[in-house]
């Protein structure tokens, strides 16, 4: 808590401005590009549904927001919903679902735009471990079929060890330690990393 992982999420997603260095995504510089235009989506811990709108209101949002036409807007809300089983809960209001179901929706939502980069902040925590492991299954299997590439912010080391290719420690607002997953977790350098993998 209080690294700057949040701050460099924003930044990353063009919610705040870069003060030094460059954003690039996809070999592309994007420090300046507005937020629409970088090609990224977000699932977030709290979900961060509409309370008052349907599932498919809510995976059609970010598809409004990107003034897609009605035809195609439902074709691609169909298509998420179909991926991530919520077919039969597009006319669900988030209050009518469970904690799993509601990230499923927050999935969707995410994939709507068929984006080149998924920011998943902290997106598994506020789940049972059970449904953790659903989730997160799920996200592989999605990565794996359709070439996503994600960005995971979590606090759980075993979440971590599961889903990363790459891991990067952060700590006082810099990223101290960056490597491949086997190399963080069977030799870490920093003396932060080794506090956060000796307390696992």
């Amino acid at each position: 808590s209080g690294c700057g992982k949040t701050t460099l999420l924003r930044i990353i997603s063009g919610l705040e401005e870069v003060t030094s260095g460059k954003v690039v995504i996809d070999d592309k510089d994007v420090s300046n590009a507005p937020p629409v235009e970088r090609g990224i989506s977000m699932v977030f811990q709290s979900y961060a549904l509409y309370p008052h709108l349907s599932v498919f209101e809510n995976i059609a949002f970010p598809l409004r927001v990107a003034k897609l036409k009605e035809k195609e807007l439902e074709e691609k809300v169909f298509k998420a919903a179909d991926i991530l089983q919520l077919r039969d809960r597009l006319d669900f209001k988030p209050g009518q679902l469970s904690g799993g179901q509601r990230q499923r929706v927050g999935i969707a939502r995410a994939l709507g735009l068929e984006p080149k980069l998924i920011i998943a902040d902290e997106a598994v925590s506020a789940l049972d471990v059970s449904i953790q492991v659903q989730v997160v299954n799920l996200m592989m299997e999605l990565q794996e079929e359709y070439g996503l590439s994600y960005l995971f912010i979590s606090h759980d080391m075993a979440v971590i060890e599961r889903v990363s290719h790459r891991v990067g420690v952060m700590y006082l607002g810099e990223i101290v330690e960056y490597g491949l997953r086997g190399q963080i977790f069977e030799n870490p350098v920093h003396p932060y990393t080794k506090k956060l993998m000796s307390a696992v």
